[in-house]
């Protein structure tokens, strides 16, 4: 990715040919298998109801140090839940990630009901583009303010209708009017170099000192996890930590 397109630029890729940025899958280093390597829980067990305890243990693919993980990076931190909450999930995402949009559609809704909105676990979502569409995504979920985890849902839930068309800049344009933006704040929005180089700076942050390589990766209490889970596989990870 070009770190020094420029903003006009970007809105420009954004309104021609935005394909052309976009990658197979989830992944900049060739590894586009990685975020679907997550093994569901075993599908010929018999009819018994899915419990955490029936889902095998996803095995970690490395640690990091929560507290340098935890430290304040270029942008302020989106999270959801209590501070002290036992459980910490950190997950770096891409906004055009198709993995990402599949987390975000079938495990989170479970996973903030059972473990965040009760207290059990704090979630903080850390940006990771890997292209101009999903950079321009972050910017506007950022953008929307205290609105930023509804726009990243709307965002992720409407990913077919702006991701890979022809004129992703008009297709996002659309979205964000509906979320009140105007022309003139989507435009401002875009064209904030600040926010664009702060995006980006998160993104390097996640390569550089943790190894994110791939979307989505998970650090849940300090253990890495890459693809994107079912609620019964972060089950089995989160409840040995209560």
């Amino acid at each position: 990715m070009n770190r020094s397109l420029s903003r006009r630029n970007l809105l420009t890729t954004l309104a021609a040919v935005p394909a052309v940025a976009l990658l197979a899958a989830c992944s900049d280093s060739g590894e586009d298998a990685k975020a679907a390597d997550v093994k569901p829980a075993n599908p010929s067990t018999p009819a018994k109801p899915a419990t955490p305890a029936a889902a095998q243990v996803p095995e970690a693919q490395g640690t990091v140090d929560m507290a340098e993980l935890l430290k304040p990076g270029a942008l302020p931190e989106k999270q959801l839940g209590k501070d002290d909450a036992k459980v910490t999930i950190v997950e770096y995402a891409s906004m055009t990630c198709p993995h990402c949009a599949h987390f975000n559609d079938t495990t989170f809704p479970e996973l903030k009901k059972k473990y965040i909105d009760t207290g059990k676990a704090r979630y903080i979502l850390r940006e990771f583009p890997f292209d101009p569409s999903a950079e321009a995504g972050f910017m506007l979920a950022r953008c929307a303010k205290d609105n930023y985890f509804a726009m990243v849902d709307v965002l992720f839930k409407q990913q077919p209708s702006w991701v890979g068309v022809d004129n992703t800049k008009e297709a996002l344009l659309q979205i964000s009017k509906l979320a009140g933006f105007t022309q003139e704040s989507f435009e401002a929005c875009l064209t904030d170099q600040k926010l664009l180089d702060d995006v980006r700076a998160v993104q390097k942050r996640g390569a550089d000192e943790f190894k994110v390589d791939s979307t989505p990766t998970f650090f849940i209490n300090g253990k890495t996890y890459k693809g994107a889970m079912s609620i019964e596989e972060m089950s089995a990870i989160i409840d040995p930590l209560l």
